[in-house]
């Protein structure tokens, strides 16, 4: 019990971190096929995202290319997936997306 309420007290301290609008490109490099990479950031570390662009070459079912993500994301969150990707050796760039507002 005391663990559940321990991640229950995670992700509560974790909404309340400011959040930022970021377009993440990952290079692809044959270790990890993209569907799984969609997968793991999906429902393993519970961030959603738009994919804007997609540009995967399939060999050998090796994934080869680059994917560009649309991320509304906290801080943590996002260390966390930095730390995936550098873990899992997939390069990325990260831009900071800001909307002008006209009125």
């Amino acid at each position: 019990m005391a663990a559940t309420s321990q991640n229950i007290q995670g992700v509560q301290s974790n909404l309340n971190l400011p959040k930022k609008e970021l377009i993440l490109e990952i290079e692809l490099n044959g270790k990890m096929k993209f569907e799984y990479l969609m997968d793991v950031i999906y429902r393993q570390l519970g961030i959603c995202h738009k994919v804007l662009s997609v540009n995967v070459e399939y060999i050998n079912g090796r994934s080869f290319g680059s994917v560009q993500l649309y991320l509304n994301i906290n801080s943590a969150d996002f260390e966390q997936l930095e730390y995936y990707l550098y873990q899992n050796k997939l390069l990325s760039t990260t831009v900071e997306y800001v909307c002008r507002k006209y009125l």
